[in-house]
């Protein structure tokens, strides 16, 4: 049994226009404070052993320069590293999935107690590589319902230090009414930050709802690659 609002309140979510290169590009930001020391929240997010047990099985050399692949999901590079040292850690990879071009994630952690850390993500995505169709057509949720899945799957796992379900058990679980509720909420809420960002608030709740149906098997369009 998942505490679907409780989870989806704990998250902050943003979204924001910037530049890569000097290119325009969008970045969505995902927050949440998890109840572990930062040395094991860095161990949950950097360990070939523990990631599959909250998020997605992956293969590769997840070291400073290593490649990795996620399984059914996205591959990269990984491009910074920096171990917790002082309360801080951070390391930050490319993000390639299908046949689309490089986005880049930062995961920084903070230490807010000896109990507490604070995990923020970061997504950039050229917008060049995200066709204005897509973009509107979907908005930040096509990414952001598989990021906030992602922080509940740690959240159960540094809350239990049990396994998270499979992929093949998350996806169904998706389709239950507890994980629509979830698909409901997460989409909303980066509808929100959509509009803090300057979209129309009708184009943002329509971008939303799309995604939504999608995550949840009640659309037979395809998802965008990211």
């Amino acid at each position: 049994m998942v505490d679907v609002n409780a989870q989806i309140q704990a998250v902050t979510r943003g979204v924001q226009t910037t530049e890569v290169d000097g290119e325009p590009a969008r970045m969505q930001t995902v927050e949440q404070t998890y109840p572990s020391p930062i040395d094991d929240v860095w161990d949950s997010v950097t360990s070939a052993e523990r990631i599959p047990r909250w998020f997605l099985p992956v293969s590769g050399d997840l070291r400073l320069g290593g490649h990795y692949q996620l399984e059914g999901n996205a591959g990269g590079v990984v491009e910074e590293c920096v171990p917790p040292n002082a309360g801080t850690a951070r390391y930050r990879i490319t993000w390639t999935y299908g046949g689309g071009g490089d986005t880049w994630v930062t995961v920084r952690l903070t230490e807010i107690s000896e109990q507490e850390t604070l995990l923020e993500l970061e997504h950039v995505a050229k917008v060049a590589d995200v066709p204005d169709e897509l973009w509107a057509q979907f908005g930040p949720s096509a990414t952001g319902i598989g990021w906030d899945s992602g922080f509940l799957g740690l959240a159960l796992h540094l809350g239990s230090a049990a396994d998270g379900p499979t992929p093949e058990e998350g996806a169904a679980w998706m389709l239950s009414d507890e994980g629509k509720q979830f698909a409901r909420g997460s989409a909303d809420a980066w509808a929100a930050a959509q509009v803090e960002d300057g979209t129309a608030a009708d184009v943002a709740a329509r971008a939303a709802e799309a995604t939504y149906l999608m995550y949840t098997g009640q659309s037979g369009s395809a998802m965008p690659e990211s």
